[in-house]
């Protein structure tokens, strides 16, 4: 069947689809959906993926929509739907990589180049650097060395078995004895752990399981794009949200691309933005997935000198003397050290820069280890992800160090050649996999005076918005990206929308929060590692109440992400059981429960303004809001895979109560107003209230700091000329306006 594609969207409610959700499910999900008042659905991943996957990420074959989700008649099925409904699709695409799945057979076209190596018709699909493994590609999947693995290795007609892994062999050598076998293949095997230095293949960021494609050759962007593009066609998806566009060889190129194929459909790109850096104004898209726009809502409603001082109590309590910038260097650092987990892409870039070195006498004798030490210090600096654009290219005949030489290559500006192209792009695809491991995935999860600043793409080190820069940030997306999205909870966010609310009003009261600290940790007789400690107490907050098993993972995956006691690749089982019995005490202890359980309750009144607050602005600044399954409720979830779970969908407001009920109301009522809204004006109000109009008769003003202002007793105001009316309370106001509202004049 085919659909008449709808216009962009007005709003989008993201379904995470997995085995236990799938397409039929949101099929059934969509009466409520539109009743809620969003355009369009914002479906993850749709091709077929590794079996189980509940993220979709790990595409295995392009060629057609994920069987476990239903396939293409379920999707067909939701489209039209969702179109009876009024409603859009917007899928997610993924083409910066695919699985490197087990069994492998189920990758295709990468089971095609295992079997045939670079001769292969898929050679080109994926990054390889053949030369540096002797024209084969490493495989880090054995648990051991080789030589302590062979007993494993099982010959079984045209493959070759390693417990669940299945790999191809090689024409003409299934008949080999073992070890000659071994190294015909064109594949390596090796040990897990030589990945770090040998891995000859991008990856995403540190994920042997994902190798990277190169979508930039137009053969490979039809064959990964050709399915979805033909859906896109016949009317059944609408636009399309692009995953990691830094990771990709030519980002803006890739969304030319796309664009071209699409008739200028709705793209908008998971690109992070860092301090006050801009969306490359010539990307043909509408912007960004909203994690800039999550920054600056989160950030006018926390106390930007709370959470300073905050920091200064924090440091006293884990002895933790470093700043968030010092942490996130030298996460940085480590992740390209010469046996850091980025070892392998530092290692690539050296032996490129020494053929360049090698083909132009004046750059010669720049020596591999400078070239490698010169690289590791501008990545730990680097300011963004990646630079864009690209600068002016111009011709430097004799750098004066290893450095500069680094530095200039780096940024394209020693001329132009393919050698030297390629090294600025891999550089580019580096500097990204570097910043995200390196601070979000790193520095983070070491450094949280206050964690509902340390998500994706914050600054926790400068904690805080100024209402004034909050409206300047405001203007300038109405101006130049007025249909990006904006978000506040996603499937990557650390903590979701509301439990970063409870935390920020902890910014406002430092002191009592140290005083409560210290009383848990007296009552629950206290922890060596007070920095994990402080986490402890703060995801409890976040998340209250919690069961024992879902706070123990979250735990064990922080720990693990900071690698300072314990890691993914270096575990610390007795480490990490000593934390995890600690906080399974403390639920467990009436006592202390009951403490914690009345400060979530004191914190309760102001969490619920700030959750308000949030949602208010999130569905009326300009944007397209993106709203996460289940964020129309209260949602406590933390970092996945605990924010991945399917939701209950569907919960009218007279089956809620409390402030889930007022959110839902709220967000309702905001979504139903007539859209776009108008043109965007600031209004003058007290430091205390953050307000704006949206055209002549659209008003919205929401509370900050809460808890200040309840204890100082102020009263915050707003005058409005004219009757207007809260569509939230139905209250009418003429004159002051002292409260979260949402506001619409009436005629005389």
């Amino acid at each position: 069947m085919t659909f008449v594609s709808r216009s962009v969207p007005s709003a989008s409610y993201r379904l995470q689809l997995q085995p236990s959700f799938t397409l039929t499910d949101a099929t059934r999900a969509v009466p409520y959906l539109a009743d809620l008042g969003v355009s369009h659905l914002h479906l993850s991943p749709l091709l077929e993926a590794c079996p189980g996957s509940t993220h979709g990420y790990d595409t295995v074959d392009h060629t057609r929509i994920s069987a476990q989700l239903g396939g293409e008649p379920a999707l067909r099925e939701l489209a039209a739907t969702a179109r009876a409904h009024g409603l859009g699709l917007i899928a997610d695409v993924v083409p910066n990589h695919m699985a490197v799945p087990v069994p492998e057979r189920l990758n295709d076209p990468l089971w095609q180049v295992l079997r045939d190596g670079p001769r292969s018709r898929y050679a080109h699909w994926f990054d390889i650097d053949w030369a540096a493994q002797g024209d084969r590609v490493l495989l880090p999947v054995l648990g051991d060395r080789l030589g302590a693995e062979l007993p494993q290795l099982k010959v079984d007609q045209d493959a070759l078995r390693y417990y669940d892994h299945v790999l191809p062999l090689r024409a003409g050598t299934e008949q080999l004895p073992l070890p000659e076998l071994l190294e015909r293949q064109w594949y390596r095997l090796a040990w897990w752990r030589l990945a770090r230095s040998e891995l000859n293949y991008r990856r995403f960021f540190t994920i042997n399981e994902l190798i990277a494609l190169r979508v930039e050759d137009p053969e490979v962007f039809q064959a990964t794009h050709g399915v979805l593009l033909r859906l896109h066609a016949e009317g059944v998806l609408d636009g399309f949200r692009v995953d990691h566009p830094d990771g990709l060889a030519d980002p803006g190129g890739y969304l030319r691309r796309l664009s071209a194929a699409t008739g200028g459909a709705y793209l908008v790109v998971e690109k992070i933005l860092t301090g006050d850096e801009r969306l490359p104004a010539d990307w043909p898209c509408a912007g960004t997935t909203g994690y800039d726009a999550l920054r600056r809502i989160d950030g006018v409603l926390t106390d930007g000198p709370g959470a300073r001082r905050l920091a200064s109590l924090y440091a006293g309590y884990t002895d933790l003397l470093s700043t968030a910038a010092e942490q996130a260097r030298r996460a940085r650092a480590e992740l390209v050290a010469p046996e850091g987990e980025l070892s392998a892409e530092l290692n690539r870039l050296v032996r490129l820069a020494d053929r360049i070195c090698a083909a132009e006498p004046a750059l010669a004798d720049h020596r591999p280890s400078a070239v490698r030490a010169a690289l590791c210090e501008l990545l730990s600096d680097y300011p963004v992800y990646r630079r864009y654009p690209e600068p002016v290219e111009r011709t430097v005949s004799t750098p004066e160090s290893t450095e500069r030489f680094v530095e200039l290559l780096a940024h394209g500006e020693l001329g132009g050649d393919p050698a030297k192209d390629e090294f600025r792009t891999r550089f580019a695809q580096t500097a990204t996999a570097v910043a995200a491991k390196g601070v979000e995935d790193t520095a983070f999860y070491r450094w949280y005076p206050l964690l509902s600043l340390n998500e994706v793409g914050g600054s926790p080190g400068t904690p805080g918005v100024e209402p004034a820069d909050f409206h300047q940030w405001c203007a300038h997306v109405e101006a130049h990206w007025p249909l990006s999205m904006t978000a506040l909870s996603t499937h990557d966010t650390k903590r979701s929308a509301d439990a970063r609310a409870r935390l920020a009003v902890l910014a406002e009261l430092p002191e009592r929060w140290l005083a409560e600290c210290t009383a848990w940790s007296e009552l629950a007789g206290g922890l060596a590692d007070r920095n994990a400690e402080w986490l402890l107490w703060q995801t409890l907050v976040a998340a209250w109440p919690i069961a024992p098993e879902r706070l123990a993972g979250v735990l064990v995956k922080s720990l693990r992400e900071a690698k300072l006691a314990t890691s993914w690749i270096d575990q610390n089982p007795g480490y990490e059981a000593t934390v995890t019995d600690y906080a399974r005490a403390v639920l467990a202890d009436p006592e202390l429960s009951a403490r914690i359980g009345r400060f979530v309750d004191f914190l309760a009144p102001f969490a619920r303004s700030n959750s308000l607050s949030a949602a208010l602005l999130h569905l009326t600044v300009p944007g397209v809001p993106d709203l996460y399954q289940g964020s129309e409720l209260t949602l406590y979830t933390l970092v996945d895979p605990d924010n991945r779970a399917p939701v209950a969908l569907g919960r009218a407001p007279e089956e809620l109560s409390g402030t889930a009920r007022e959110k839902l109301r709220l967000t309702r009522a905001a979504l139903r107003l007539p859209r776009p809204l108008g043109p965007y004006r600031p209004l003058e109000t007290s430091e205390h209230l953050v307000a704006f109009q949206r055209g002549e008769d659209l008003a919205v003003a929401v509370t900050r700091l809460p808890y200040t202002l309840a204890r100082c007793g102020a009263r915050v105001t707003l005058d409005l000329p004219g009757r207007w009316r809260d569509v939230l309370t139905g209250r009418q106001h003429e004159g002051p306006v002292d409260t979260v509202a949402l506001l619409i004049r009436e005629s005389s």
